[in-house]
């Protein structure tokens, strides 16, 4: 299990600078397997037929010599006990790995009132049987995490409702089905709205106080240890666009759970402030904000993985993750060539430098910086 608490680490100004300076992200690119293929909504049929799990893998193998190298999956509708040897043996081939297999919580009917916050006893036992279930999965293929997605679990109409029975029943039940398979770290993915009205814990502040209620509630002697050993056993695996629907800042959402040596994971894609959940590409809407939060895994030394969460209708499936998978690696390439002591400069002294932090960004995104004003330092 990775030890996440390098994030918690706090530099002076000039330690700060030595570390930008010195570290680099390695972007490790992870996609879920769920949008290889076309699926229907409620506005327009499926686009294409639909594609078997093995020619969706096929579509993986064909994309890692472009920096694919992880799959996530939902059990058990992508991934489960029959098919399992498929994806071992795939990975044994490819070199590739399944990064993290997630509970499907929130598609069947029996979850229409909630998963692990359900008030109806049998729909919240088979939610925490699945959560069980695909710990299980997640332990035998030596995964590095299992995110766990709310979406089914909030409300539309608030009036009269417990909401502190209905977060303690959801922390409850993750609790329990994580000391039933203990020593497996879980990553919360929160989004505000979308299938719910409002879904619990749906913020990333939010998300990170529902982590350290887990944990505080975990029992078994295996996960004890681990905690007490410094160990995360419950983290975040924050949206870029779940963040975005709740009017949040990206970069300094990231930071939240940075600060407390939660951050798992990331899903990546763009999406303009709040909307319904669109999954657009990378950078096609605020690259601003894509850069500015680069910039903050890359100030606190994030080692994750870069999962890419698209939902790519209109175009094929492997241009799109091209085009992700380059909008990243350009983004990190233009930070990565920012003089960082002047860029920590201008924020330690904003009365000197007042302006100066927008003027190197506007230069780092030009293609022709001679074109434009000389950068000078004068003051007035």
């Amino acid at each position: 299990m990775q030890d996440l608490r390098y994030q918690t680490t706090r530099r002076s100004p000039a330690e700060l600078i030595r570390h930008l300076q010195n570290f680099e992200l390695k972007l490790r690119f992870s996609a879920g397997i769920w949008f290889f293929s076309g699926s229907n909504s409620r506005f327009h049929t499926r686009y294409g037929r639909e594609l078997s799990i093995e020619e969706r893998l096929e579509k993986y193998a064909a994309l890692k010599q472009y920096g694919l190298e992880g799959i996530e999956a939902h059990y058990p509708n992508e991934i489960n006990e029959y098919n399992l040897n498929l994806y071992r043996d795939f990975c044994r081939d490819t070199g590739m790995r399944v990064v993290t297999v997630v509970p499907n919580l929130f598609y069947e009917e029996q979850f229409r009132h909630g998963s692990l916050s359900s008030p109806l006893p049998a729909a919240r036992q088979a939610a925490i049987q699945r959560v069980k279930e695909t710990l299980e999965i997640n332990k035998e293929l030596g995964t590095e995490f299992m995110v766990v997605w709310p979406g089914i679990d909030g409300y539309e109409n608030p009036f009269g409702i417990d909401f502190i029975e209905m977060r303690r029943r959801f922390a409850a039940g993750l609790a329990e089905a994580m000391d039933a398979v203990p020593g497996v770290r879980v990553a919360i993915e929160p989004k505000p709205y979308e299938p719910r009205g409002r879904i619990i814990y749906g913020t990333t502040a939010e998300g990170v106080l529902l982590a350290e209620k887990v944990e505080g509630l975990l029992q078994n002697r295996e996960n004890k240890q681990l905690l007490e050993q410094g160990y995360t056993l419950v983290g975040l695996n924050p949206e870029i666009g779940h963040v975005l629907m709740g009017y949040e800042d990206l970069p300094y959402a990231l930071s939240l759970p940075l600060e407390y040596g939660r951050l798992v994971h990331t899903h990546w894609n763009s999406q303009p402030l709040g909307n319904y959940d669109q999954d657009l590409n990378i950078g096609v809407v605020a690259p601003e904000q894509a850069e500015a939060a680069l910039y903050v895994l890359k100030m606190h030394g994030y080692q994750g993985w870069f999962g890419l969460d698209i939902n790519p209708e209109r175009m094929p499936v492997e241009r799109a993750l091209l085009n992700c998978i380059d909008a990243l690696r350009a983004m990190n390439d233009r930070i990565n060539s920012l003089d960082h002591e002047l860029v920590v400069t201008c924020l330690q002294d904003p009365e000197r430098y007042a302006g100066y932090l927008e003027a190197i960004l506007i230069r780092a995104r030009a293609r022709k910086a001679d074109i434009l004003s000389p950068l000078s330092f004068a003051t007035s």
